[in-house]
């Protein structure tokens, strides 16, 4: 069986792609896969790394507004198609995949045109203006959450949630906890702006944990991004926080076993990218959510809202967070441990663990019509 996928951009669009290919993997060892994706994406450095096969298409998204530059993107796209359409017909797939990002358009459409079962695995609430344009011409619809599946043809959508990681929900508490240096049994908030950081929540974590000492029985696990991290050292000792003795804060650039870390969180600090979000339910972690506000179509805004919504989470908005905002929710929550018991039960009950074989399944299925 040959099975192209595609997404790029982000890893928001690529983990999914990736958590996909390696179930369908286990259901079907011997699935050829072909990963396409752009060159300035970050697929071009991830997928590779993966050992799969990568290959390219240059075509790069439209300003909202005409401009010079929309020519030549246009031009761009036109070529792009042309050897979407080449990779199709070289490579012969069962079935084409699509995750999001602007790739995805020549090569589900390719794919589409040429009558080979396709599927576009949407993971926002709102869903982008490529996967919406795709809906009309595509085979099968993987929704992440219930609330997108009003944006897709009813006879074509079908709600899965987003596909995560399987050491994500095998991953220990006392497993995460030696892996750290911190105690396992001290709740546990996990702070995290994505893997390039978020400045607006390292500037609001600093006045936070100026004042961990006020959480005696909390450890902090503050992941600031590798490009935040020396800024939030500097701004931490200028405010005295020394961390050689503060036990009960661990401040990183970046993880690599960001499982094992959920593993141990009691509380979530996040963005509300849709993957992120995906990994907190699925393990039932209660979260305060600060969505990212300049993402397409505001989806992490609607993203956090969802989950507010079903109590799972709560949600400051970017231009309302400080650290005394932040800190007031953060003791709010840590004060009242039934309330937090109760998003974390809301939480779970979003999760949908299984997600990634529901979507092999219907891949599999779809390419033997």
């Amino acid at each position: 069986m040959n099975i192209i996928v595609s997404g790029g951009g982000t890893g928001g669009h690529i983990y999914p792609a990736i958590t996909i290919i390696r179930t369908i993997q286990q259901k079907v060892p011997d699935a050829k896969f072909l990963y396409v994706g752009t060159k300035r994406g970050l697929e071009a450095d991830i997928i590779p790394k993966e050992g799969l096969p990568f290959t390219t298409v240059d075509i790069q998204g439209f300003e909202r507004h005409l401009t010079p530059d929309n020519i030549l993107r246009a031009g761009r796209a036109m070529i792009g198609v042309a050897k979407a359409t080449r990779i199709v017909h070289k490579f012969q797939p069962d079935v084409v995949i699509g995750t999001g990002g602007y790739v995805c358009g020549p090569i589900l459409l390719a794919a589409s045109l040429m009558h080979i079962p396709t599927l576009i695995q949407e993971q926002n609430v709102v869903p982008g203006i490529t996967n919406k344009i795709l809906s009309k011409f595509v085979t099968k619809i993987a929704a992440g959450t219930e609330e997108a599946m009003k944006h897709f043809p009813a006879d074509k959508v079908v709600f899965t949630g987003n596909p995560i990681r399987s050491e994500v929900l095998s991953a220990q508490r006392e497993e995460g906890a030696a892996a750290f240096g911190l105690d396992p049994k001290k709740t546990t908030v996990l702070v995290s702006g994505g893997s390039r950081g978020a400045r607006a929540i390292n500037r609001a974590m600093i006045g936070v944990l100026k004042h961990a000492a006020d959480y005696p029985s909390v450890q902090f696990l503050h992941v600031t991004g590798k490009l935040g991290y020396a800024d939030v050292m500097d701004r931490l000792s200028k405010e005295g926080v020394e961390l050689a003795k503060c036990p009960h804060i661990l401040v990183k650039p970046y993880l690599y076993n960001m499982p094992q870390a959920m593993a141990m969180a009691d509380l979530a600090i996040f963005r509300a990218g849709a993957t992120g979000l995906a990994e907190l339910t699925a393990r039932g972690i209660p979260a305060i959510l600060i969505p990212y506000p300049y993402a397409a179509e505001n989806h992490q805004e609607h993203n956090a809202r969802a989950l507010q919504e079903a109590g799972a989470a709560r949600m400051i908005l970017d231009k309302d967070l400080t650290a005394e905002s932040l800190n007031a929710v953060l003791a709010e929550l840590l004060s009242e441990p039934d309330k937090l018991q109760a998003m974390a039960k809301a939480s779970r009950a979003m999760g949908r663990p299984q997600a990634a074989g529901d979507i092999a399944d219907i891949i599999l299925d779809i390419a033997k019509k």
